[in-house]
């Protein structure tokens, strides 16, 4: 496994990051536990999570899980660099000051509620799930401030943030002495080109990280021939409106995979890993299996003739569509 530093920051993270979405969901608790060890046994010390994953069975379970998983000892806290966010409502219905969006009432109440779930003294990287244009800068700022000058959490984060988010709020916290967000975490891959329009330079420029999501486009990426119906597959290659069967585009994909001498996924995520933009990749998995060929992945390098038939097959205008009536983030974000 290959490591990199975390945007300005001196934390270093594995290439492939472990994404949690699915346990205590579509994984059981026990396979769950397989999974973290066997990501560990690769060397992916880079755990993602967040305090609304779960919802499905129980709001805030997968941060249930991966707490009682460190309490198995044998160091798996000290080596998990450990992400979560804050941002969704943790209830049905929520009062006032715990609906959707931030408010230093909120974050102070569910970033304390994600360190008992999490079993842990502190959070190594704490995420804003969703940008909320209702809170000020100042209360956004002051509120996370305190959270890092207790050492309740270490750096600062953000996900499904636009380039002029990140700028207006990385400017405020320079600008006051503070050190800002060193990541951000967006959807990417050969199907959702879009943030490399304005994210990946201002994340360039202002020293974060990028750690996409869905680097398989939710199993389109993956080399599969059909998706079953229900399945994220197919819900995904329903929205981004793809036939599996008939698109040339995967047909080309996998052709080129076939030469490079790698699986589907393996070079996918390596085409993500490739931006110099780019931090770490955040994987999903389901099942133990399939972790199988992610440490390849951190390690292929594509040359610049694969990489620019790449981005020829899936050029920015031909996978997923912009949504209509949006502005950046909400026009490419998940």
């Amino acid at each position: 496994m290959e490591y990199a530093k975390l945007g300005r920051s001196n934390m270093s993270v594995s290439k492939i990051c472990l994404g949690t979405m699915h346990f205590g969901t579509r994984t059981p608790e026990d396979e769950s536990y397989r999974i973290m060890d066997k990501a560990m046994e690769m060397g992916i010390n880079f755990f993602d999570t967040a305090n609304v994953y779960g919802r499905d069975v129980s709001t805030g379970r997968t941060e249930e899980i991966i707490g009682n998983w460190f309490q198995q000892g044998n160091g798996r806290r000290d080596r998990t660099v450990l992400a979560t966010k804050v941002y969704g409502n943790m209830m049905p219905s929520p009062p006032p000051n715990e609906e959707g969006g931030l408010s230093a009432y909120k974050v102070r109440k569910h970033a304390a509620d994600s360190l008992k779930r999490l079993q842990t003294d502190h959070i190594d990287l704490y995420q804003v799930h969703h940008i909320d244009s209702r809170i000020s800068l100042e209360e956004f700022w002051s509120t996370f401030d305190r959270l890092i000058n207790k050492g309740d959490v270490l750096y600062m984060g953000t996900s499904n943030f636009s380039g002029w988010g990140l700028a207006k709020y990385q400017m405020y916290a320079w600008q006051h002495g503070m050190m800002g967000f060193v990541s951000e975490q967006c959807q990417y891959n050969l199907l959702s080109r879009f943030p490399e329009l304005e994210v990946f330079p201002a994340a360039r420029d202002f020293g974060i990280g990028i750690i996409p999501y869905m680097p398989l486009a939710g199993g389109l990426l993956t080399g599969k021939q059909s998706a079953d119906a229900g399945t994220r597959t197919k819900q995904v290659e329903n929205e981004y409106n793809l036939d599996l069967t008939s698109n040339q585009q995967f047909k080309d994909f996998s052709a080129l995979c076939r030469e490079i001498g790698e699986t589907e996924h393996v070079v996918a995520t390596a085409w993500v890993l490739a931006n110099p933009a780019v931090t770490s990749a955040i994987v999903g998995p389901r099942t133990v299996q399939h972790l199988d060929g992610l440490d390849r992945a951190a390690a292929l390098k594509l040359d610049p003739e694969q990489i620019m038939r790449l981005n020829k097959i899936f050029n920015i205008n031909s996978g997923r569509q912009l949504k209509s009536d949006a502005e950046a983030p909400a026009a490419f974000a998940w």
